[in-house]
């Protein structure tokens, strides 16, 4: 179905016809005319389909309404936009009338450059604000004048507390990967900034995955919320192919240098679960003589921009990510995903491989599981609702004889853990006694 059918403005829908944009998606099908409605919502679907696009073209319409008088023009039709915002004065704060809560810098960033681009065509003001930047910087473009912000949630209690920005007036707020939220121990400051917004305002949630804490969650921050699903619950997206390859721990930098090289693959993202285990990998396959470089927490804003950058101009070959630093990238053209070592938060592998196939492109999903994490792939399964079918990659078979020491020592150290626990549960009785 066209964007025409959906209600939009039609500068946004000339907008939207210039990026290319001929159907709109299942997610923005369903949630624009809920939201041009006023009505709260929660909104799940697959990385990749559209989500940004689901709540920016909406709230921008809705900001436009209140910005946009219609007058007599010199006949040309045209029509003259009277626009409330104006520039703060000194020691003002800033009126935000619609405000994308975030959890990283780089889903920011993404959220923001969607809200710029796709009002080009209005007089609807975007700007973002996050940490590991200067905030002095962020506080001289809000005092240009802002309707939507886009922020991580530790940047905007700063610019609360500072009373840079008023949000007594907001309209809308985004909670976008609301389950990132709370998993990165967010919580107390979304707390914190509730107590800052009106009692009424419009509240959007929108995730690739929900879980129980997120409907915990929507319980006190939304009036009546409309669920909207698209696909099954953590489904994947549909065009990626997803491999397991069972292998030794020793084997895994060795494998995934051979299959960029041998295969001649261009732009490869590759996850780790830690900074170090990032760094060090990076390195070692720099060794091997590909162009790697890894991204995370600890490195700053600047160089973070200048690996993506590198990245998505394909000067460099794989890039290696945690998850806090991958959540957000917004890259086409990654046709394969590895996951180097699977996540201890198994909700994490959606949105993991969710960096490939986007916008119903196809992509390669790898995974290389040890002995030892096993247990970890479990954990995936019982999300996806299905079982990932293990193989071998030629040449690098695992040890099966070092699998069945490792998977004895495991047993053995489990054994002396629970008869632990055992000593220590019988000693509190005793002295209850």
């Amino acid at each position: 179905m066209s964007f025409e059918s959906l209600g939009l403005h039609e500068s946004l829908l000339q907008t939207v016809e210039s990026l290319g944009y001929e159907q709109a998606t299942p997610v923005q099908l369903k949630s624009i005319p809920i939201i041009l409605e006023g009505r709260d919502i929660m909104a799940g679907a697959q990385t990749g389909t559209g989500k940004t696009a689901a709540f920016i073209l909406p709230i921008l319409h809705k900001l436009m309404s209140h910005q946009v008088n219609l007058k007599e023009s010199d006949g040309s039709g045209d029509e003259i936009v009277s626009n409330e915002r104006m520039p703060s004065e000194e020691g003002e704060s800033v009126i935000i009338k619609a405000l994308v809560l975030t959890p990283t810098r780089e889903l920011a960033q993404q959220v923001y450059q969607s809200a710029v681009e796709y009002g080009k065509n209005t007089s609807v003001r975007s700007v973002v604000a996050y940490g590991g930047a200067s905030i002095n910087v962020q506080v001289a473009e809000l005092k240009k004048g802002a309707d939507v912000l886009v922020a991580t949630p530790g940047r905007l209690l700063e610019l609360i507390y500072k009373r840079v920005v008023n949000l007594r007036q907001l309209q809308v707020i985004v909670f976008d990967e609301a389950d990132r939220m709370l998993d990165m121990g967010f919580m107390v400051e979304v707390q914190r900034i509730l107590k800052s917004l009106p009692r009424t305002k419009q509240t959007l949630l929108f995730s690739a995955t929900f879980n129980d804490e997120i409907h915990t969650l929507s319980k006190s921050l939304m009036n009546a919320p409309i669920y909207i699903e698209v696909g099954q619950k953590n489904q994947t997206a549909p065009k990626v192919e997803q491999r397991v390859y069972a292998i030794d721990n020793s084997r895994k930098r060795e494998l995934v240098s051979y299959l960029i090289g041998s295969k001649n693959w261009k732009q490869v993202l590759i996850f780790t679960r830690t900074k170090q285990g990032a760094d060090d990998l990076a390195k070692e396959m720099f060794k091997d003589g590909l162009k790697v470089q890894s991204i995370h927490g600890d490195k700053s804003q600047g160089a973070r921009d200048r690996i993506l950058t590198e990245f998505k101009d394909g000067v460099l070959r794989a890039l290696i990510a945690t998850d806090v630093a991958a959540r957000g990238l917004d890259i086409p053209t990654i046709e394969q995903v590895i996951n180097f070592e699977l996540p201890y938060n198994s909700e994490d592998y959606i949105h993991r491989i969710g960096r490939t196939g986007r916008a119903g492109r196809s992509g390669v999903a790898i995974s290389l599981v040890s002995p030892k994490e096993q247990y970890l792939l479990k954990d995936v399964e019982e999300v996806l609702g299905e079982t990932l079918v293990q193989q071998w990659y030629p040449g690098f078979e695992p040890n099966l004889n070092e699998e069945e020491v490792s998977f004895k020592k495991h047993r053995s150290g489990a054994s002396k853990k629970r008869a632990r626990e055992k000593a220590i549960q019988s000693s509190k009785r005793t002295k209850r006694k």
